[in-house]
């Protein structure tokens, strides 16, 4: 079955040329046009991928994300004219999976929904939605993270890097490895990036419970113990 694409976007002229072109790849296609109605689309969990602009009226699309991403992961893909590099940190931050700037060839937005989709298949099973670690718990579906009944507030790159190292426990995952997984070929070559965002779970996690999850493989990369 086809995954089924959400558009978040205002400009009628550009959701309706993107519209077109993923029908003609395939795709089933939804359009909003303003931000309150996307995100109430995009909660209701019948798409594989949301493509969200910035720019919108009711609710801009940082709000929308920040929002979704407290029970959904689905996939999202940001569409914005703004190209600043804060503009897209804020946006990866907030939990978009990628972010593509206006104007875009079709091709390359295709390409970026077809790695966004092989990432995140589909809704994980139920006996995977949560992944444990001791007393940790990782919630896929509701993104979230507790330890000994506490929550842990963790931006979405700490949440996906988090993950990996769960799904992929005893392990070794190299730093480019989870480069690619946590943050997009945007950042290839950024290896450090991964070390920052380690340091920054072993803050909130480690030293807050006292206990050494992540373990660093010297010259390779990271994993998590059982």
């Amino acid at each position: 079955m086809s995954a089924h694409v959400l558009i978040i976007e205002d400009e009628e002229r550009i959701a309706r040329f993107v519209e077109l072109e993923l029908k003609h790849e395939g795709y089933e296609v939804t359009k909003a046009g303003d931000g309150r109605t996307g995100l109430s689309l995009a909660e209701s969990g019948d798409f594989q991928i949301v493509l969200l602009d910035v720019m919108l009226p009711e609710l801009n699309g940082l709000e929308v994300l920040r929002r979704l991403r407290k029970s959904s992961s689905v996939p999202v893909i940001m569409l914005t004219a703004r190209d600043a590099v804060m503009d897209k940190v804020s946006g990866l931050d907030s939990g978009a999976n990628d972010y593509i700037t206006k104007p875009f060839a079709i091709e390359e937005l295709l390409a970026r929904i077809r790695v966004a989709l092989k990432n995140n298949p589909g809704t994980p099973a139920k006996d995977s939605d949560v992944l444990t670690w001791g007393d940790l718990a990782l919630n896929v579906s509701s993104h979230t993270v507790t330890c000994r009944g506490e929550e842990i507030d963790l931006s979405h790159r700490e949440f996906e890097l988090l993950r990996m190292l769960l799904v992929n426990r005893n392990i070794v995952l190299s730093r480019d490895t989870l480069l690619e997984k946590v943050c997009g070929y945007d950042f290839a070559g950024e290896t450090n990036l991964i070390d920052v965002y380690v340091r920054h779970l072993r803050n909130k996690i480690d030293e807050r419970f006292d206990f050494h999850m992540i373990h660093t493989v010297r010259s390779v990369g990271y994993v998590i113990k059982e």
